[in-house]
């Protein structure tokens, strides 16, 4: 059995007191703690999180997660319950809360627009539930254990192909990630982690704020991303840092930021590929080569490098224990769709079989819609998305990503998105849209002809001002490729 924390509070026992108790019962128990460090096996430490300037003690934690259960318990039976998820201790203790009273939390994005958050509500059958961090719960009857399969967490995907779907995430997927890149990455409650990231995303939530309350390491949550933010976290201790291509571009554009993470332990980078020149910018300025991982809300995080292993650019790493990759590729292609199985994948769209029955092949491989390759050592390179980056042209299968590194090794070039577009004669052509000074598309093309085979050259260059991004700093190119269909009407 998984379970939150389970306890019932007696007149005159302490939290400090329930910690030890609860810690011995689940060990006579067997059971295996979701937030392991909220039974107090290392200790309570006064900053043990701390989220936009503001600290908390693992029971100061925990004695607010329980006014959100006692409120969820006085709600009766419901699917599941929802919270602004911003970047705040409220949201830390709704999602806690939620563990201890074995109802499912949906994130709702603090800037979700009207359509996107009735969506999300309606779709959930959620209650939103209002958080006051400084409340403590009155003594409450034992809460209810949960069992391992049960849903810890809903979160919506991004909805590129259709309104978002709920992806339904159980306490044992959630320990069993955890739990793997705590070996992968040496994550222990010797670190400090630190990060700025949302608190909705698998990113920012389940590895940024629940691995931190299961393997015990400090969170220093930043508030928001930025270099300085991140700077005065290293000068306080900060080992493990979290952060998304953007942030660490931005980092890396900032000299006395970027040394000043040298004495951290490991850099790690997610949600979208970091580029290349990035990656060498802050081996320079840092001395440390970033470890990338990959995976998807529906499958956590499935692939990453290691602590102390070989990192290379443009890599996301080998599989991780208890996970299996394979790639689906056509006869002599050397790239090909990448497909996973493990104890870490969803348990299902909600309310959606037909969806959930679709993402699964028939022998049971979750496809990721993410074209790879792997070396003979198990290191995956993603290429792109199946439907934006795998460009079919003159009879060759290009990934889009292999040409925008090519592109992003031009010191002119600061940004590069590659998309296929219709064409008569090679069925797509390939269009590179690129953020660039002082070079011209032809130079572009022979740049990276130069570089790589010559029919992976860019057909067209296009020069904007900026790669539209999401949230996450993952390209939209649907929308460039919106934008060219108006061009050809």
């Amino acid at each position: 059995m998984i379970i939150g924390v389970e306890w019932c509070w007696g007149p005159v026992v302490t939290l400090g007191r329930i910690f030890l108790l609860l810690l011995e019962l689940l060990m006579l128990m067997g059971c295996v703690v979701v937030l392991t460090a909220l039974t107090g096996a290392f200790g309570d430490r006064g900053d043990a999180v701390s989220v936009a300037g503001r600290a908390a003690s693992y029971e100061d934690l925990l004695g607010a997660a329980a006014a959100v259960a006692a409120d969820l318990a006085g709600w009766g039976p419901v699917p599941a319950f929802a919270v602004t998820a911003t970047a705040s201790l409220e949201t830390v203790a709704a999602v806690v809360g939620g563990l201890l009273a074995g109802v499912p939390c949906v994130p709702v994005p603090p800037d979700a627009g009207p359509v996107e958050r009735d969506h999300i509500l309606r779709d959930s059958g959620a209650r939103l539930l209002e958080v006051d961090f400084a409340r403590r719960a009155p003594a409450p009857g034992p809460l209810p254990s949960a069992a391992a399969e049960d849903p810890a967490l809903i979160l919506y995907t991004s909805g590129t192909t259709g309104v978002p779907k709920g992806v339904v995430l159980s306490r044992a997927a959630i320990v069993a990630d955890l739990d793997a890149l705590a070996g992968a990455w040496e994550w222990g409650p010797q670190d400090v982690l630190v990060h700025g990231l949302p608190l909705f995303h698998v990113h920012g939530l389940v590895l940024g704020v629940l691995g931190a309350l299961r393997t015990g390491s400090r969170l220093l949550h930043t508030g928001r991303p930025t270099p300085e933010a991140y700077a005065a976290a290293a000068a306080a201790g900060g080992s493990l840092f979290f952060g998304v291509p953007t942030v660490w571009s931005r980092i890396a554009a900032a000299p006395e930021a970027a040394t000043a993470l040298a004495g951290a332990r490991l850099l790690v980078s997610g949600s979208a590929a970091l580029p290349t020149p990035v990656f060498r910018d802050l081996e320079r300025s840092t001395g440390h080569r970033v470890v990338e991982r990959y995976g998807m809300t529906e499958t956590l995080i499935t692939i990453s490098g290691r602590a102390g292993g070989q990192v290379a650019p443009g890599t996301v790493g080998t599989a991780l224990d208890g996970i299996a990759t394979r790639l689906v590729t056509e006869a002599g292609a050397e790239i090909g769709e990448l497909q996973v199985k493990g104890p870490t994948l969803f348990s299902g769209y909600l309310g959606r079989p037909d969806a959930t029955a679709a993402a699964y092949t028939e022998d049971g491989w979750f496809r990721t819609g993410d074209i790879a390759a792997v070396d003979g050592e198990g290191v995956h390179r993603i290429v792109g998305r199946a439907s934006t980056d795998m460009i079919k042209s003159g009879g060759y299968r290009i990934g889009a990503g292999e040409v925008e590194n090519a592109l992003l090794d031009h010191p002119q070039v600061r940004e590069a998105a590659v998309v296929g577009v219709p064409d008569a004669d090679l069925g797509e052509r390939i269009v590179a849209f690129v953020v660039a000074e002082a070079v011209s598309g032809g130079e572009l093309t022979d740049f990276v002809a130069a570089r790589l085979s010559v029919h992976k050259r860019p057909r067209e260059v296009r020069f904007i001002e900026a790669v539209p991004r999401n949230a996450m700093g993952k390209p939209q190119k649907r929308l460039l490729l919106e934008g060219e269909e108006r061009r050809r009407t």
